[in-house]
């Protein structure tokens, strides 16, 4: 109906939106939202109050009855749908007012969602038990399990409505999981919980529907295994959870989407996540020529593409990636300034990158911005201390290490980035320096070596006013690899509440909270709490 398809034309600005944080991308598609949402709510009536009102009537006005209760429910889930989306769109900004709006918007959903899934279930119980009841008028050999019954809401448009709950309810648990923790409690104040597991059971539902949003479902369920999960470390820092998942969804998939750049988009995403670098690249380029007329894929494939490179230290094609979406993406300009700048540095053109720190600065928009302000600081420090390639190099492995993505670099390729961390002879960059060594050693496995060297980083407060967040991390690093050990798991524990609770204000700051609050939940589950004495 002219509803659903006008939410498919919002979902594609929604994921343009998605795919290119672009201000103006990202408020067109807030502004469809809103009208969207506005067409859907001309009534909302209780639908099981409009099945008992109609009940008496006659069995043709009951097959009426049967059309306006799909259409209402339809456009009750739409806009619940349009309420996450705006509440999605908030989040990103990863601006604490953001979180606050973004909470109270779910909050609305959050009532829809449920109301649709309870009244969805009480008509699929009723359908069940007029099938049967019918059922018993006939004989064996002509019952119809599909056939509608006198006019009442088919099995088949249950289903379907299920589906289509399925998946705003599974995304909407997802977005809860995007919440830094020590927001959570405004959020549970609001009215309503979180759970990660319903939301992925949600979608999964959604997934393999006949509804429209089947295809949405699965590619959130992509999105979620192959850049949420290991971006948050949202089961710990295993950066290989849930990859089986997604290659069991591409695998299933791979007949009905052959020729999909979304889809060769993932498959490079779990090729990289599973240290494929050089089958990533090859995923990222020919899903690159499939969307050849969609910038934003483009967009996306062509940073994936800078990050392999980046892995792999082949600085002057992460340097060519990064300078086009310096020059084609409106997406914080700045940010891809400063990935330009330290590559082409580690390239060894320090006076083209010293010239791109530059333009940082005139790049610099978004002034609440984490990711912005953190490359303006690191591109002004370059530029001021004269780069040398070694320090534009330290800068490559500083932002593998705060993306997660140090431990898909192979084994040659950490002993590189060591042996050039070794040379580095600055002072004030000693603590950074001794975190990331500490990283290196932890994707080696030398978990003696790597305690070593968080723990010289978490002590070093010469550098704590250029790297603030170098101590912190560094308490987070010492307990997670403490963690590993059962008889060092209570000093573990204790570096992770120092962590959250000893430092404030420092970059990347609600990143490490998710991180933390998964280390502290996982912890809850290897280590259950000892029952209480009766």
């Amino acid at each position: 109906n002219i509803f659903a398809e006008k939410l498919q034309c919002v979902w594609v600005t929604l994921q343009n939106a998605m795919m290119t944080f672009e201000e103006e991308k990202m408020q067109t598609a807030c502004d469809d939202l809103r009208t969207t949402e506005k067409l859907c709510e001309s009534d909302n009536a209780g639908v099981i109050e409009t099945i008992r009102n109609k009940i008496k009537k006659s069995v043709s006005e009951r097959l009426i009855t049967a059309v306006v209760v799909v259409d209402r429910l339809q456009r009750q889930i739409i806009v619940a749908d349009c309420q996450v989306y705006l509440a999605v769109l908030s989040f990103v900004k990863q601006e604490l007012s953001s979180y606050i709006k973004g909470g109270w918007i779910l909050r609305k959903a959050w009532k829809m969602y449920n109301k649709c899934h309870s009244d969805i279930s009480q008509l699929q119980e009723t359908c069940v038990r007029r099938c049967s009841s019918h059922e018993e008028d006939l004989s064996s050999d002509q019952a119809n399990h599909n056939s509608p019954v006198e006019g009442a809401v088919t099995e088949e448009a249950l289903d379907r409505l299920k589906g289509s709950v399925s998946f705003g309810y599974g995304l909407f648990h997802l977005c809860i999981s995007m919440v830094p923790p020590h927001l959570l409690k405004i959020i549970n104040l609001l009215g309503f919980p979180g759970d990660r597991l319903q939301g992925l059971s949600s979608l999964m539902y959604a997934s393999e529907s006949k509804d429209m949003k089947a295809p949405l479902a699965t590619l959130a369920l992509l999105w979620y295994h192959t850049v949420v999960l290991p971006f948050f470390a949202l089961d710990g820092s295993d950066t290989q959870a849930g990859l089986e998942e997604a290659k069991a969804i591409l695998q299933r998939k791979a007949v009905v989407y052959p020729n999909s750049s979304l889809f060769m988009f993932f498959k490079g995403r779990v090729q990289r996540l599973e240290c494929q670098i050089n089958s990533a690249l090859v995923s990222f380029h020919d899903a690159l020529e499939l969307a050849s007329d969609q910038r934003e894929i483009q967009h996306v494939c062509l940073y994936e593409i800078g990050w392999c490179s980046m892995i792999e230290m082949n600085f002057e094609d992460a340097f060519r990636s990064f300078e086009r979406l310096k020059n084609e993406s409106r997406w914080s300009q700045c940010y891809y300034a400063y990935l330009t700048g330290v590559c082409q540095g580690a390239a060894g053109d320090l006076d083209g990158a010293k010239c791109v720190f530059k333009d940082v600065q005139k790049l610099f928009k978004r002034k609440n911005n984490q990711i912005e302000q953190f490359a303006l600081k690191r591109a002004e420090r370059l530029r001021k201390m004269s780069p040398t390639r070694e320090l534009c190099i330290l800068g490559v492995i500083e932002v593998l290490y705060l993306w997660k993505a140090l431990p898909n670099c192979s084994s040659s390729k950490l002993q590189l980035m060591n042996q050039v961390l070794q040379s580095v002879d600055d002072a004030s960059c000693r603590g950074l320096k001794n975190l990331l060594l500490g990283s290196i050693h932890k994707c080696h496995g030398n978990n003696k070596d790597a305690i070593q060297s968080f723990q010289l980083a978490a002590r070093d407060e010469f550098g704590r006013q250029t790297n603030s967040y170098v101590q912190p991390y560094s308490c987070y690093e010492l307990g997670c690899v403490l963690l590993a050990k059962p008889e060092t798991v209570g000093k573990g524990r204790a570096f992770l509440l120092q962590s959250k609770e000893d430092y404030a204000g420092y970059d990347f700051e609600n990143r490490l909270h998710v991180r933390i609050h998964s280390a502290m939940a996982s912890l809850k589950e290897v280590v259950p709490q000892r029952p209480a004495d009766h």
